[in-house]
């Protein structure tokens, strides 16, 4: 079968994608850090549970036979939770620091969204229809909300602006990439993958500054309690926002 055949396995991007996403990168920082450090079980154990368990979930998606939102979002959180705690464990273990981790993250998504172009012509969310080009989304994702993880705290923690301002400027930036989207000829597709990079740094100090003490700016609520609410807020959010399926024939801001 052609490529044209097969139905796209993932969401279209409307606005209820983007809701979901942001509340998805959110519960990542929330839920990562509740492993690596409520339960005290480390960055390399946390990153090793993590990432097992996207490996699993990423595998089912590729088999599945059509897009199942349920199956589709879990690995979205997957994929965040492991970002976050891949990103500190090489920003604070192996002590590359945020900026350094930040740089290398973005030449890795680029390098990946690089390759991806190169095999198949196309960096498409459209596109998403067979195994190969599944394996390039979802490496671009699970790079991207690494990289989104080490670029919110190197703002939130090394400038002045904090978590709520820093949550004030990665919200401003996705403002511009949504201008640019709706008044410009830049391609559509590169425009979706700067917001999906951008709305993960957003979460990242959302969640910082549910978690963090008083003392450091945030509101010290209790990781697990902040993950199930925003857990069960995703649940919510797929059930009331129309989930179907991404397709040649609609436009939608992963297009190129």
């Amino acid at each position: 079968m052609t490529l044209s055949s097969h139905a796209a396995k993932v969401p279209a991007v409307t606005l209820g994608f983007w809701i979901i996403k942001i509340f998805a990168t959110t519960l990542g920082e929330t839920g990562g850090d509740t492993v690596s450090m409520s339960l005290n079980l480390g960055y390399h154990v946390s990153t090793g549970i993590f990432l097992a368990i996207l490996i699993a979930l990423v595998a089912l998606q590729i088999a599945a036979d059509r897009f199942r939102p349920a199956l589709y979002w879990a690995t979205i959180i997957a994929s965040t939770t492991a970002g976050t705690t891949m990103a500190d464990f090489a920003t604070r273990s192996i002590g590359i620091g945020y900026a350094g981790g930040s740089v290398l993250l973005l030449a890795g998504v680029l390098a990946v969204l690089w390759l991806w172009n190169r095999s198949e012509g196309s960096i498409s969310v459209e596109s998403v229809k067979t195994p190969r080009v599944e394996m390039f989304y979802w490496a671009t994702i699970t790079v991207s909300q690494t990289l989104g993880t080490a670029l919110g705290d190197w703002i939130a923690d090394e400038t002045p602006l904090g978590y709520l301002g820093g949550a004030g400027l990665f919200g401003a930036m996705l403002a511009v990439v949504a201008l640019l989207y709706y008044r410009t000829a830049i391609s559509h597709a590169l425009l979706f993958w700067a917001a999906f990079i951008l709305t993960r740094p957003l979460g990242a100090t959302v969640g910082d500054f549910l978690d963090k003490p008083l003392d450091h700016g945030g509101l010290a609520l209790s990781r697990p309690i902040a993950s199930l609410v925003l857990l069960a807020i995703i649940v919510g959010c797929v059930m009331i926002f129309p989930q179907r399926p991404a397709s040649e024939d609609v436009k939608s801001t992963g297009s190129g």
